[in-house]
């Protein structure tokens, strides 16, 4: 009975030292020194977007395709339109005749002023004839003086008719000169009555018919050139001086997204607007137009220039 505490108690005892190891280290390595505690790792704020960071990854903004040469054409004087030669969408070149006013007036006026121009020129020549024998009378009657054959008051009116003669010519210039103006001056009516292309383009729109009077600065046609293609858009006063002339500039446009089109800075202007704080670019398209076309909205693509 003795014999059987005693081994209860030495069981008793062996259990409580393993329980005593629980909380040492793995492995059953009790002097250890204990690892430092770790630094914890703050993360950097991120750098402050700059205009020049923004530049640098790239600019987008929007705006009209336009061409230089567009215009309405306008009648230059009253009148019958008496004839229509082209309508839209027709392609003329420069000087191409597009209508024409009634010019038969004009045209009977201008006969008329020219048959008037003749007969002064007619004059002229009369005069010039008469003025060339007064002469020749002036002279021999200076030799007849010299000689003692003819009288002081004889050689002052041979004279007195030589230089009136000279006056009256120069009357007769004038008036050959008034008539040529009025000659001149009716040719200009005459082709204002002719209405012509000033420039190689489309006629996009017609706002007049044949019969029709119209009167002086009413509108006849839209003529508008289809090439060199603009594009004009507006920046940031922060990006005032990264635009120069010749720099690239990509053009795109939401109707034909997938065509990209390459074009260059043409003009910078030289001044910030106050009222929007904005300034006004100007780029030229090169290559082919594809899809574009003037009036069209697009996007330019800017990016850095280093």
């Amino acid at each position: 009975m003795r014999k059987k505490w005693v081994w209860i108690g030495l069981g008793a005892a062996f259990l409580a030292i393993g329980c005593g190891d629980e909380k040492g280290p793995v492995g059953g390595v009790t002097n250890a020194a204990a690892p430092p505690a770790s630094t914890p790792v703050v993360p950097k704020a991120p750098a402050s977007s700059t205009a020049s960071d923004s530049w640098d990854a790239g600019q987008s903004v929007s705006g009209p395709i336009v061409v230089e040469h567009q215009v309405d054409l306008t009648a230059q004087r009253d009148g019958l339109l008496q004839k229509i030669y082209v309508d839209a969408p027709a392609r003329v070149k420069a000087g191409a005749l597009l209508a024409e006013l009634d010019g038969r007036q004009i045209q009977s006026n201008l006969a008329a002023a020219r048959a008037k121009t003749r007969s002064v020129e007619a004059d002229l020549k009369n005069w010039e004839a008469e003025a060339e024998v007064l002469k020749a009378d002036y002279g021999r009657q200076k030799n007849l003086f010299a000689l003692g054959l003819t009288s002081q008051e004889q050689l002052e009116h041979a004279k007195y008719k030589a230089e009136s003669d000279q006056w009256d010519i120069k009357r007769v210039m004038e008036t050959l000169n008034t008539a040529k103006e009025e000659e001149h001056s009716l040719e200009l009516e005459i082709e204002k009555t002719k209405v012509t292309a000033p420039f190689g383009g489309l006629i996009a729109r017609r706002y007049v018919r044949e019969g029709q009077n119209v009167t002086k600065g009413e509108r006849l046609f839209w003529v508008t050139a289809e090439a060199p293609l603009l594009m004009r858009f507006t920046l940031p006063e922060k990006f005032f001086g990264k635009m120069h002339t010749g720099q690239p500039v990509q053009v795109t446009s939401a109707d034909a997204p997938a065509e990209k089109h390459l074009a260059k800075v043409k003009q910078v202007s030289p001044v910030v607007d106050p009222s929007s704080g904005t300034f006004e670019v100007l780029v030229e398209l090169v290559g082919d137009r594809g899809s574009l076309r003037p009036g069209m909205t697009a996007l330019a693509h800017l990016e850095n220039s280093h």
